[in-house]
């Protein structure tokens, strides 16, 4: 094969907004606008992909499904609040559906054993032959299977085995085709054709066949139940439904653990070096995941993530991380994969994150506030949950002085910075507050001493000219300042805020899409820059909702809404001159501020009456 760092793409790069998602809340398929199934991993999101093609071409793994006539035209779209996706084929012979999804129920991917993805053709008028090509590349692309034909010409059936993993396709006749399989299938007006991939562990047999109307239906039960309890009447209603069903897709319906995204080595920098695995359970985006989920629906996920946080974070408080695998794992060790030749060349590909090694002092601050929120929509505290929260409270105080890497992992020289300080008092807030209006137990008095502490070097080292600034080395503004008032320290309209605002419209503005810091700073000690982060640009509509400057809010959230692809999925980041998303997705970070943005306009809307 050569060396596979001087592979070529054979493609033209396939747009992140051109994919949409598969999910069964265990792991997830990206699926192109052109019907080929680029990324898999199984059966978790952090597991080997079989199918990588989305960080490289066709011969990285994919699985293709489309018309023969090659200027046939889709659409697509969700069926109602599933992940069961429907793409509309027209050709000049006919129309035809392609109904796809992940299964969950009795009859469908129920556990670790098996993973599915269904493919149902259906026609609609005329007659549509579909042409397939299957490519199984088993371990990040490192590993060609072993492929063999395994059914009967009645049935099918094709099994792919490398290492510990397996593969078995039914449905439809595939044959050699140099290093891939093809084949065609053909479906006229009524007729529907089932094609069914399912991975399982090669040292088990090959699970049954499914009975693809049964998990059709189970996952719509599934889905539909879960969607029920979604609470949201007010304006860009239907965003805020998808992007609650996608939080619920990126968290894993057996541990309870939260990923940030789908997907790995997404660029922020095409091109550039800025690619990581975003494939894992950051105790920052899970907590505000869960505000999110806690403000709309049932509060079972907030049950779930807190056992999986007392599992995870169990032991020394020094051994506490910033963030976990979907299981809790501690070991997320971080390397580069040259298997993959990376998204648009964007190199290198990794896998693992060596942030986890971080020392970020906001992040207790953000499981306080979650955790109180929890107790404030109905959750108990258990003995053992009680207990974690003072654990992570000691650890905060040994910690209190330490200079840290920051919400953006900075991987430079750390510093005092002035978002991370105002979570450290919300922790200890937070603390006091169970003591006085929750009745816990805990030492009250010395968690108020060391609030008011925190309170007054912020109001002294954290202001410069009236305005928050980034740390207290610098003038620099960071877009991280706008959380500061959803933790209760000071009011939105706060002098301090509003010239923050300010500041923070004049440096980090870019094509009315905000930056989250200055690049050029060199804070983060990196190469290259960066595009507009989506979630930034979320909490500036909620500063100006709640503000006053309602116009603004409104005309932000209309464009920011806008950025979203057909299937409403967000990525990281925006490139507003190369009108396209860029890094992982589906991004937690995007979609929940734009819950919270939909929120703030809510509220505003109902003091306004």
């Amino acid at each position: 094969m050569g060396d596979p760092r001087r592979a070529r793409l054979r493609r033209v790069t396939v747009p992140i907004e051109d994919y949409a998602l598969l999910s069964d809340s265990r792991t997830a398929a990206l699926v192109s606008r052109d019907g080929s199934i680029d990324w898999l991993c199984a059966p978790r999101l952090d597991a080997p992909s079989f199918f990588g093609a989305l960080l490289g071409d066709e011969e990285h793994g994919h699985w293709s499904l489309r018309p023969a006539d090659p200027f046939a035209t889709a659409t697509r779209h969700y069926d109602d609040d599933t992940f069961g996706l429907c793409t509309r084929w027209e050709t000049s012979e006919g129309i035809a559906e392609v109904w796809e999804w992940m299964p969950i129920g009795p009859d469908g991917a129920t556990g670790a054993e098996r993973t599915d993805v269904v493919r149902r053709i259906t026609g609609v008028r005329g007659s549509v032959r579909f042409v397939q090509e299957l490519r199984l590349r088993f371990d990040y692309a490192r590993a060609v299977p072993w492929v063999r034909q395994t059914g009967t010409a009645a049935a099918p059936e094709l099994t792919a085995t490398a290492g510990p993993d397996a593969v078995v396709v039914r449905g439809a006749a595939l044959h050699p085709h140099g290093r891939s399989h093809t084949g065609e299938v053909d479906v006229v007006e009524g007729e529907s054709r089932e094609l069914v991939l399912t991975w399982f562990p090669s040292y088990r047999p090959a699970p049954p066949a499914l009975d693809a109307d049964e998990a059709d239906r189970a996952m719509k039960r599934w889905w539909h139940d879960w969607a029920a309890a979604i609470g949201h009447t007010g304006p860009f209603r239907a965003e805020v439904r998808r992007s609650l069903l996608i939080l619920r897709a990126l968290t894993n319906r057996e541990t309870g653990g939260i990923a940030a995204a789908a997907t790995t080595s997404l660029p922020e920098d095409f091109g550039g070096e800025r690619n990581w695995d975003y494939r894992f359970v950051w105790l920052r985006d899970a907590a505000l995941t869960l505000e999110a989920l806690l403000a709309h629906g049932p509060g079972t996920e907030a049950l779930a993530w807190r056992d999986w946080l007392l599992r995870a974070v169990a032991g020394d408080p020094a051994d506490v991380q910033i963030m976990y695998g979907l299981a809790g794992e501690r070991d997320l060790l971080e390397r580069e994969l040259w298997s993959l030749p990376g998204y648009a060349h964007s190199t290198p590909v990794r896998v693992g994150n060596g942030a986890a090694q971080q020392y970020q002092a906001d992040v207790i601050g953000e499981v306080m506030v979650t955790l109180a929120a929890a107790r404030r929509a109905g959750l108990g505290e258990s003995p053992r949950s009680w207990s974690l929260q003072r654990m992570l409270l000691r650890h905060a105080e040994q910690e209190l002085d330490r200079p840290d890497n920051g919400m953006w992992e900075i991987r430079a020289d750390p510093h005092l910075f002035t978002h991370s300080r105002v979570m450290l008092w919300a922790a200890f807030d937070r603390g006091v507050r169970a003591v006085e209006e929750d009745r816990l137990d805990g030492p009250v008095e010395h968690w108020r001493g060391l609030r008011d502490r925190l309170k007054a070097e912020i109001d002294e080292r954290g202001v410069r000219d009236g305005r928050f600034v980034q740390h207290e080395d610098t003038d620099e503004t960071d877009a991280a300042l706008l959380l500061i008032p959803r933790t209760g320290f000071c009011a939105p309209d706060d002098p301090r805020m509003l010239g923050a605002v300010a500041q923070i419209e004049k440096d980090l503005m870019r094509d009315g899409l905000l930056l989250r810091y200055r690049t050029t700073s060199g804070v983060d000690g990196l190469r290259g820059g960066e595009h507009p982060f989506l979630a930034c640009s979320f909490w500036l509509v909620e500063q100006y909702a709640v503000t006053g400057r309602r116009k603004d809010a409104e005309a932000l959230m209309t464009r920011l809404c806008s950025l979203a692809n057909d299937v409403g999925m967000l990525s990281e980041e925006y490139d507003p001159i190369g009108r396209r998303q860029v890094g992982n997705t589906p991004q937690a970070f995007s979609h929940l501020s734009l819950v919270r943005a939909a929120d703030a306009l809510a509220a505003g809307r109902h003091r306004k009456r």
